[in-house]
């Protein structure tokens, strides 16, 4: 293990018993995390985000592979590794009855710290998280964005090497989000290395200093989201089709439809087309210049008597990537949006 490395994990595997047959959650994966680095792992539910981030904290066994965690190895030194990480859950750990000052002093002091150092980090993660102006009142009264502010609170009032936070947005509203992730960027600017788990495409490109993109147990991408996006050359079109007969007529994204292929057979042949798949009814493209591309599209698909209900342009996303990777669209498996709560 490398003086930088903070976390690193060498063909790591987890297997469940699920309805007598054997799950392979997570199969065999590695990976190191440096000082100060946030790293994501992106990728759709079930994929065994969540298995390797409790096997890391030591909430898990390990049934092979190694990890080491702030220089301790995660199987044999559990206490050593527990002492020096913090660990954010989706559901959160607060006391509801307690207050927020409460919970975290309670947490502080079981770490070992005295009554009197332990007040002083309480008041110095309040003021960084922006909860001290609620930190008497009791948890169970905060809104969705408070209780996920203590929750990070929580994970650093001990000062951990190493802070595990598992789809910690999950859950809030747009604007609560965005508060969250820019508590995150703070923790990061303290020095602290963050490992995060997620499956919201924008939180891994926006915190993650480092993506790696995980399926079925698997690393299937890694990288800096910047090149991971860049493996995925050229723009990104979409475009979804509707019935010739009705050429105002509903979308068939959501219906099987032989003008789809048809479509495929089209654009696929076009020179400036570098790789033309069908996902969900709709046509996904790849092209060497967007803007230039998009006329011959439409002028091609026109000729051949095909509708275009829709048609989009964009930059890659590590949306795209997934798709590369995989076939499917990772946006596939995202929640519908959390309902709008009190802005904290």
């Amino acid at each position: 293990m490398a003086s930088d490395e903070v976390v690193v994990a060498s063909g790591l595997r987890k297997s469940f018993r699920v309805r007598g047959k054997t799950v392979e959650a997570v199969r065999g994966v590695d990976f190191s995390v440096t000082r100060g680095e946030v790293l994501g792992l992106l990728g759709p539910n079930g994929a065994g985000k969540t298995t390797t981030l409790r096997m890391l904290t030591t909430l898990l066994p390990i049934d092979a592979g190694t990890a080491m965690v702030a220089g301790y190895e995660v199987a044999h030194q559990p206490g050593q590794v527990r002492r020096r990480t913090g660990y954010v859950s989706q559901l959160g750990g607060a006391d509801e009855l307690a207050t927020g000052r409460e919970n975290l002093m309670l947490q502080g002091r079981l770490y070992g710290g005295g009554k009197a150092a332990v007040a002083r980090d309480v008041d110095e993660v309040m003021a960084v998280l922006d909860i001290a102006g609620i930190a008497d009142r009791r948890a169970k009264t905060y809104s969705g964005g408070q209780r996920r502010r203590l929750d990070l609170a929580l994970g650093i009032v001990h000062r951990p090497e190493v802070l595990f936070l598992d789809e910690p947005s999950t859950g809030l509203d747009p604007q609560n989000r965005a508060h969250l992730w820019e508590y995150v960027r703070k923790l990061r600017r303290l020095g602290t290395t963050i490992f995060i788990t997620t499956h919201y495409l924008e939180e891994a490109d926006t915190l993650c200093d480092r993506v790696m993109i995980v399926d079925n147990g698997l690393v299937v991408a890694e990288g800096a989201p910047r090149d991971l996006k860049r493996q995925v050359s050229g723009d990104s079109v979409v475009l979804s089709l509707r019935h010739a007969e009705h050429p105002e007529g509903p979308d068939l994204s959501e219906l099987p439809d032989p003008g789809v292929q048809d479509a495929l057979l089209v654009l696929g042949a076009l020179p400036f087309v570098k790789q033309a798949t069908a996902h969900d009814g709709q046509v996904h493209l790849y092209v060497e210049d967007g803007t230039r591309s998009l006329p011959e599209i439409i002028r091609h698909l026109d000729a051949q008597g095909i509708g275009i209900g829709s048609i989009s342009l964009s930059e890659p996303s590590l949306d795209d990537v997934f798709l590369a990777k995989t076939g499917r669209s990772l946006r596939d498996a995202e929640p519908a949006p959390a309902l709008r709560e009190p802005v904290a």
